[in-house]
């Protein structure tokens, strides 16, 4: 098994130094199915989008940005509809 383990914080015999369980304790625990590690997150997407390398002008790149967050998503959008 080639999974990094995480540092844990030296055990103690005194139940009185033992620490709290909290919520957020659980909420950071990793979960095993057997010996697989079960990864949390976004599931992988059927068709994820590819990485691509294109050279823009400047000031089209600039306007693009400046529409707000999400511009790449829109630009992605554009692109489609000037397809079909």
């Amino acid at each position: 098994m080639n999974v990094k383990q995480k540092k844990s914080a030296p055990t103690s015999d005194d139940i009185d130094t033992l620490p709290e369980i909290s919520d957020n304790w659980i909420a950071e625990a990793d979960l095993y199915h057997g010996e697989t590690l079960v990864r949390k997150g976004r599931p992988k997407l059927a068709q994820p989008r590819q990485l691509l390398t294109i050279r823009l002008p400047p000031e089209i790149i600039a306007k693009w940005k400046a529409t707000g967050p999400g511009w790449q998503t829109r630009m992605a959008e554009a692109l489609e509809k000037a397809i079909h």
